[in-house]
């Protein structure tokens, strides 16, 4: 005999269930875009009702927001540089880490990227930036300068779009190179984009 499925607790925590919902859009993301998933489907996976859902959030459009900005709370949480050994070596263990996160929530993380997304909206380009500002302050304090000159600024930076335009291609090209390539290059990348900026100074 085959048990029926089981339902989701009655009871539970506003946070709990709050993050139930939000579990739910991203295991969604995990077969089509957040543009493509509905309320509908969200109360299906996570087995509530409609009138569950909206006590929690005023429309899809909130709980885009919530989930992909649980992915870059997790990008944050989880990308640093050791402090010790090679900084060439604390960079490739970071981008490790940040290709984890990404490949897991691919689909999230192109919504969070592309600005022409339909869930793309002032949040989601604030929830971008601080991931982008998390990964600048990381390399100005293992590189040891804290405050960077204006072109070590925009090396950085510049270096974070590379970053960010190179994953995209990436996912998108069925992941070739393979991903040990893609990181060591993006290594490099730094690295090179540093030695011109310090022939500058």
């Amino acid at each position: 005999m085959t048990s029926s499925p089981a339902r989701s607790p009655r009871r539970m925590t506003p946070e709990a269930r709050r993050a139930q919902l939000v579990s739910a859009a991203l295991d969604l993301y995990g077969s089509r875009s957040p543009d493509e998933v509905a309320v509908e489907d969200v109360t299906r996976v996570a087995d509530v009702s409609r009138a569950l859902f909206y006590r929690y959030f005023s429309g899809v459009e909130e709980l885009h927001v919530a989930a992909l900005g649980s992915v870059a709370d997790e990008l944050i949480a989880r990308v640093a540089l050791a402090g010790e050994g090679p900084l060439e070596e604390q960079l490739a263990a970071a981008l490790d880490v940040f290709l984890d996160v990404v490949q897991r929530h691919a689909r999230a993380y192109v919504a969070l990227l592309r600005s022409g997304s339909v869930v793309s909206t002032g949040e989601t380009d604030a929830l971008v930036d601080g991931v982008r500002d998390h990964i600048v302050d990381l390399l100005c304090v293992r590189g040891g300068v804290p405050e960077p000159e204006p072109l070590q600024l925009m090396t950085l930076r510049g270096w974070v779009a590379l970053v960010e335009g190179s994953v995209l291609a990436w996912l998108e090209a069925g992941r070739v190179p393979d991903r040990a390539g893609l990181r060591d290059w993006l290594v490099e990348q730094l690295f090179a984009m540093l030695e011109v900026t310090a022939r500058r100074s």
